[in-house]
């Protein structure tokens, strides 16, 4: 008789390996003393970026009013600050009544998703992805359905390939740009080629611009919703990242587009929102001061700032070594590194990541946990100190050179 109590058969698709089996293991290798530099989560906070003291003094000055549950959309201001970003962007014809505060982003991925998908239908998501993506569709009867954004081709979208996937059951088209993992940063033109796309075929846009004041050198920032009209977009960003707040957990998703087609889109996941009663009240006090006051972020990105500079240590490390390769990244916290082919039959990126944390002691994440075909790389943040980085590669180098 089997006496288990098992999890649903809904989880039997889902995973989140970036904080899966190797994680665990650090954890257990670090419980038995031995000390771990875990690069596997782009966690400001742990690598000294503090969130800006503005943003601490707001929550403390607002907390006799952050006691009652509020709207389940969010409070007045903050919503009202997200509104005026996005006009500020170029995004017009929003008010409040678009924008929902959430416990983080990832909180509403999964509202709009849930929301959105009957069993059965399709979401068209990047490979490499941000697995929460395909752990969400997955878990709201979904189907992910992946285009490429090849290595080769600068982990750029294949818009060609993304019409090829659309069918009827086709709902929408996720686009992480900042893109997490790969770091890419995508043009003005293959956006709007994808904007078309949605737009013909009726399509709803999922734009996961969590990063999108991170970006590097002549990079250049897009927001996808100035570029949609006659269809839905739905914009996701927040506080984790820009604003190194990551506990806070305060995210938001904006509707814009064809708001009149959105009606019952919006009131559905205002019926979800409702069910959790409202999000995190004290956090969401700091966003109307984070989106209203100064950006400190462009002082962290331009060229002699904390991220920019360890970013390009990554750079030059990875330059230097003759074991891996990677494609420059241009935004977000992360590089998306390749082994060498030399290691294609003997070290897998699951291999070689159990190998470095066993061995040099050094937490990453496979490649093949962002949905990759291939099993040849891996991602680390950027976020530690220069030194930091530094004693990494050389442990990676020292490894693979055992192995070469």
């Amino acid at each position: 008789m089997d006496n288990q109590i098992h999890t649903s058969e809904s989880l039997r698709d889902v995973k989140y390996e970036i904080r899966g089996q190797l994680a665990n293991h650090a954890y257990e290798l670090e419980k038995r003393g031995y000390e771990i530099i875990s690069l596997n989560i782009g966690n400001p906070g742990l690598f000294g970026f503090r969130a800006p003291e503005t943003l601490r003094l707001a929550m403390i000055e607002n907390l006799g009013q952050a006691e009652p549950y509020c709207h389940q959309k969010g409070i007045f201001p903050a919503r009202e600050a997200v509104v005026m970003q996005q006009q500020d962007r170029g995004v017009l014809g929003l008010s409040v009544e678009e924008v929902f505060i959430g416990n983080g982003v990832s909180e509403l991925i999964d509202l709009s998703l849930r929301a959105l998908l009957n069993d059965g239908d399709e979401v068209l998501v990047p490979s490499p992805d941000y697995p929460l993506w395909s752990a969400a569709v997955s878990l709201n009867g979904g189907t992910a359905r992946y285009y490429q954004c090849d290595p080769q081709n600068g982990f750029v979208p294949d818009v060609e390939q993304i019409e090829s996937l659309i069918n009827a059951r086709t709902r929408a088209i996720v686009v992480i740009n900042p893109n997490n993992p790969s770091g890419a940063v995508y043009s003005r033109e293959v956006l709007q080629q994808i904007v078309t796309l949605a737009e013909t075929h009726g399509v709803v846009i999922l734009a996961d611009e969590i990063y999108d004041q991170m970006v590097y050198d002549d990079a250049a920032f897009v927001p996808m919703a100035t570029l949609v009209e006659e269809t839905v977009c739905l914009t996701y960003s927040g506080l984790s990242k820009v604003y190194r707040a990551c506990g806070y957990r305060v995210g938001w998703c904006v509707f814009s587009g064809d708001i009149e087609r959105a009606s019952d889109y919006i009131h559905g996941m205002e019926l979800l929102a409702a069910l959790r009663l409202c999000s995190n009240v004290p956090a969401q006090w700091a966003v109307q001061t984070a989106l209203g006051g100064y950006q400190s972020i462009k002082e962290l990105v331009r060229a002699g700032g904390r991220l920019h500079q360890q970013r390009q240590v990554v750079i030059e490390r990875v330059e230097k070594s003759p074991y891996l390769s990677m494609q420059r990244p241009m935004g977000a916290m992360y590089a998306f590194i390749k082994l060498d082919d030399r290691f294609a039959t003997k070290l897998d990126d699951a291999a070689f990541a159990q190998q470095l944390l066993e061995d040099k002691h050094v937490l990453v994440a496979p490649g093949s946990s962002f949905n990759t075909p291939y099993t040849d790389h891996f991602r680390i943040n950027t976020l530690p100190d220069t030194t930091t980085l530094n004693e990494v590669f050389d442990r990676i180098d020292s490894l693979l050179q055992q192995r070469a």
